[in-house]
């Protein structure tokens, strides 16, 4: 007999979406009690004009906005405790968070660490480690995407790298959810076609993987699927027509969704891709979108019927082959690399490190398949040679 599901499910913020809604950020701010906000972004999105106009545009409506621009493609701690010393020595009384996921992770995690007496590390997300931390000591958070891939806008964690271990951690809080979510398609229109591609691939991984996840959360794996179908449809139009608002406000949604959905659970793509960050400092979407194929092919047997599925919703003739296949057209469109050694510099010292971090990433026990150290070694081997 099959037992009944029984699970714990959470949806997200409220979410401002569409072209030019960047102009209600400052009455966004005052709706939170926010005067006096730090402005977190990334380091190359501080030189551009879309930050500038932002902070411009708050200013003039008598917001005091500091900008905060120490952060790294691949968070680490010391990005975000000075964020939380220039938090606390402005007294600011709450963070507008702009970028993309590193610089939304980072911003999260400003706000989360504004008065916590503990180090960071102490509220990774294992068990109920995040009662540990005082609720009352987070600030406020506005999340204002400006790519469409980590959906960390509607997530209630942050990432960063643990340098002397090397590895991602995931810290976890409730109330790291920002509580109003400015998300403005025009805002994406600059992105490099790498990162456009990168971010894109971030979406649709986050969505299939959540999609293939064995977990029991209906509500999230239809969100999943149509995610899915979005960055499908969607990723290969803002990569060669970069101002298509629509197709561009269809990726935003479909990386807002691929967040929402991974509550049910991530794989191999994540476990396999985080060490892969943390040792060589790679494009996290882009090293999710090397290793996607070889993890399909990998689960193949136990996600054979969920694809077929998945690929009739789509749109996608011949199942999970037809689907396969598809995603191998989309790679070569967004210019993918095919192989990992194509991508990245790899040391063959580390394969048995990387397989050995995968398995204890927390994302792994999301993957159909169970994933043991020889299984994760099949599939670097995989993606290592094509």
């Amino acid at each position: 007999m099959t037992a009944t599901p029984f699970a714990n499910w959470s949806f997200p913020t409220a979410i401002r979406f569409g072209v030019g809604r960047i102009a209600e950020l400052p009455a966004a701010s005052r709706t939170l009690g926010m005067t006096r906000p730090l402005f977190v972004t990334d380091a190359g999105l501080a030189e551009l004009d879309i930050t500038a106009d932002t902070i411009a545009l708050c200013r003039a409506d008598g917001l005091e906005v500091t900008l905060f621009s120490n952060v790294q493609p691949n968070p680490v701690e010391a990005n975000v405790n000075a964020g939380v010393a220039a938090l606390r020595a402005g007294d600011h009384d709450g963070v507008i968070a702009f970028g993309g996921g590193s610089a939304l992770d980072t911003g999260k995690l400003i706000a989360f660490m504004a008065q916590q007496m503990r180090p960071i590390w102490d509220f990774e997300d294992v068990g109920d480690w995040w009662t540990r931390a005082n609720s009352d000591g987070i600030v406020p958070i506005i999340a204002v995407p400006t790519t469409a891939g980590t959906g960390s806008e509607v997530g209630r964690a942050g990432v960063a790298t643990n340098v002397e271990t090397r590895t991602k951690k995931v810290i976890f809080h409730p109330k790291m959810l920002p509580a109003i979510v400015i998300a403005d398609p025009q805002l994406t229109v600059g992105m490099p076609r790498f990162i456009t591609a990168g971010t894109g691939m971030d979406a649709l991984a986050h969505c299939l993987e959540a999609y293939c996840s064995p977990s029991y959360h209906p509500m999230a794996e239809g969100i999943a699927a149509e995610g899915v179908r979005l960055a499908i449809d969607n990723l290969p139009k803002v990569f060669e027509e970069s101002s298509d608002l629509t197709a561009r406000g269809n990726m935003m949604s479909a990386a807002a969704m691929g967040a929402v959905a991974f509550q049910k659970g991530l794989g191999a793509i994540h476990s396999l891709s985080h060490p892969v960050g943390s040792l060589y400092n790679t494009h996290h979407g882009m090293t999710n979108a090397v290793f996607m194929p070889y993890v399909l092919d990998f689960n193949n047997a136990a996600i054979d019927a969920k694809i077929n599925r998945l690929a009739a919703y789509v749109g996608i003739p011949d199942g999970f082959a037809g689907f396969y296949q598809r995603i191998l057209d989309l790679r070569e469109q967004c210019e993918v690399p095919h192989k990992l050694g194509d991508f990245v510099e790899v040391n063959l010292a580390d394969r048995d490190l990387i397989a050995e971090m995968a398995v204890v990433d927390p994302t792994a026990s999301g993957n159909p398949v169970p994933l043991t150290i020889e299984g994760a070694k099949s599939i670097f081997d995989a993606a290592l040679v094509g």
